[in-house]
């Protein structure tokens, strides 16, 4: 890629970020800058065309992005960074937030947790009076499919952080927010046990992608 290609990429990201550019350019953008003097153009495009698309792109294994001839450390390291420091910006920015007022200010916050996890994981969003949040918390790390989560380790956290309420959260990283007979089961048995310590669970919420299922939504924590 000249210099010259390269800069009118980025003067069209100046004048309007990403509106336009195809994926394989916006890849092509992000490896300007880790590439120096090469065209780049061609290799964005195979990347785009080994794993599918752009978010596959930079959810890749460092190992596998460097399995392309010609991507090195830097521009791998650059691109399964982005996922990760979106979701740090995300968190970072909830840290402002005083309050969750619905189940919509706890999903938006979910999003920037869950949204770009490969195993499913269980967390406790755990509340003061005010509902303002006083920790995100992980209780379980699973597989692709199945999380076992132990009650005794939900109650140990809601206790330690001396949290008056809930929000129960876990993913589905097959992409369907629709809970399972276990899912229901273990809320079930997760809110009889906190409500006997006067802790709320004012949610359970299951992410998949940017859907979601919120059992309180469906009026399913009766």
């Amino acid at each position: 890629m000249n210099e010259g290609h390269r800069q009118r990429l980025r003067e069209r990201f100046e004048q309007s970020g990403l509106h336009g550019f195809h994926d394989h350019e916006v890849i092509e953008l992000l490896l300007s800058y880790a590439i120096p003097r090469r065209d780049v153009k061609p290799l964005a495009k195979e990347l785009i065309a080994r794993f599918g698309s752009l978010s596959a792109v930079v959810d890749a294994p460092l190992a596998h992005l460097r399995e392309i001839d010609g991507v090195g450390s830097r521009a791998s390291v650059l691109l399964t960074m982005l996922p990760r420091l979106m979701d740090r910006y995300l968190q970072d920015r909830w840290k402002r937030s005083e309050a969750f007022h619905s189940t919509q200010d706890a999903v938006r916050y979910l999003y920037s947790l869950l949204g770009t996890e490969r195993s499913e994981v269980f967390y406790i969003l755990a509340l003061n009076s005010q509902n303002a949040l006083i920790a995100a918390e992980e209780i379980q790390r699973g597989s692709v499919n199945r999380t076992a989560v132990f009650p005794r380790l939900v109650v140990e956290a809601c206790l330690k952080h001396r949290a008056t309420a809930v929000i129960l959260a876990h993913n589905h990283p097959g992409g369907d927010p629709h809970p399972s007979s276990a899912d229901r089961q273990l809320t079930r048995r997760l809110k009889r046990l906190l409500n006997d310590l006067d802790i709320q669970v004012h949610d359970h919420i299951i992410v998949a992608g940017q859907t979601h299922h919120s059992f309180a939504e469906h009026q399913e924590l009766e």
